[in-house]
C-alpha cells in the first residue's frame, strides 16, 4: 500500500485546490495522472471561480461535482453547465482550449467537486478534440452493505458507463455509511486507488482522511472500513504502457511534443474559445 497526502495548490485568481496526483511517490494510478479536489467553497456571487482559457494536449479532463454549478466553454464551440452527479469528459487529444467558471444557482450555496486527468494511450494522443456531457440518470449505480457506487467512467463490477474512454479504466463516486466495510475486487492487470473527499476510512490499518489517497497493489482487492460517513473517489485501470511527461496542462509521451505545445500557446496558435479574449499565460517555470 502507498499513501499520499494532498497539497494545497494555487491555480490563480484566488482559486485553491487540494492536489493529490501527481506526486513523486505516485505519478499515476492506472491512466489517471492528475486529481484535484476543489472546495467546498461558498458561492455568493457566482464569480468565485474564474479559470480563464487555457490549453490541453494528450489527455482527457473529467469534471464531477458534489455541489454547485460550473460553466464549461471550449474552442470546439461547446458550452455546458455541469451540476452535481453529472459528468463533463473533454478529450484534448491534439489540442483544445477551455475555460471554467462557477455560476450562481439558487439550489446551491457552495461548490465542491473533483477534476481528474486521464492520459490518452500513445496511439490516441493526437486524436481530434471532443467534449461529452452526461446526465446523472445515465450513470449506472451499484449498491452493497452500507455503500452505493455511481460509475462515472469505464467498467466496474459488471457495469459500463456511457462515457467514451480510450483505455481500460474505472472511475466511481462511492458513498459509504459509517461503520460499513467495503471490499471490491480489481482485475489482475489493473491498479486502484481511493481518495477521501469527505469523512475518514481505515485502509489496511491506516487512517485515510479528507485529502488523503490510498493506492492498492496491482490486481488486489480494494478494502477499507468507513470510520465516518464518507465520500470516496475510486479510480484506476490498466497502467500506461509508456511513461508520460507533464508540463503545466500538457501531457505527452514525447518531450518534443510538449515543447511544441508550449511554443504554440506562447505564439497564440491554439484555437480560441468563442466569445472570450482573456487567456492564462504560459508559466515561466
Amino acid at each position: 500500500m502507498r499513501y499520499l497526502i494532498a497539497k494545497k495548490k494555487d491555480l490563480g485568481d484566488g482559486f485553491f485546490v487540494r492536489r493529490v496526483l501527481p506526486q513523486i511517490e505516485a505519478r499515476s494510478v492506472g491512466p489517471f495522472v492528475f486529481l484535484d479536489h476543489m472546495g467546498p467553497l461558498p458561492i455568493k456571487t457566482g464569480t468565485e471561480i474564474v479559470v480563464r482559457p487555457h490549453p490541453h494536449i494528450g489527455l482527457a479532463t473529467v469534471t464531477y461535482l458534489y455541489d454547485g454549478v460550473i460553466t464549461h466553454r471550449d474552442s470546439i464551440g461547446k458550452v455546458e453547465d455541469i451540476r452535481p452527479f453529472e459528468v463533463n469528459w473533454m478529450t484534448a487529444g491534439s489540442g483544445i482550449v477551455h475555460s471554467e467558471r462557477s455560476k450562481l444557482d439558487p439550489e446551491y450555496n457552495i461548490l465542491e467537486g473533483i477534476q481528474t486527468w486521464v492520459a490518452l494511450p500513445k496511439e490516441f494522443e493526437e486524436t481530434s478534440p471532443e467534449f461529452f456531457h452526461h446526465e446523472r440518470e445515465e450513470l449506472p449505480t451499484v449498491s452493497g452493505g452500507g455503500w452505493e457506487l455511481r460509475l462515472i467512467a469505464g467498467s466496474f463490477m459488471g457495469e459500463v458507463s456511457p462515457v467514451k474512454v480510450y483505455s481500460p479504466l474505472f472511475y466511481a463516486d462511492l458513498e459509504v455509511e459509517a461503520g460499513a466495510e467495503v471490499e471490491l475486487q480489481v482485475s489482475q492487470e489493473q491498479e486502484a486507488g481511493i481518495y477521501v473527499a469527505r469523512g475518514k476510512v481505515d485502509a489496511e490499518g491506516k487512517d485515510v482522511s479528507v485529502g488523503d489517497m490510498a493506492i492498492y497493489p496491482k490486481g488486489g482487492a480494494v478494502k477499507f472500513r468507513a470510520e465516518e460517513t464518507s465520500r470516496i473517489v475510486l479510480l484506476g485501470g490498466t497502467p500506461l504502457s509508456t511513461p508520460r511527461h507533464m508540463y503545466w496542462n500538457f501531457v505527452s509521451s514525447s518531450l518534443e511534443r510538449i515543447e511544441q505545445a508550449k511554443v504554440d500557446w506562447k505564439e497564440d496558435r491554439f484555437a480560441h474559445v468563442p466569445g472570450e479574449t482573456e487567456r492564462i499565460p504560459l508559466p515561466e517555470h
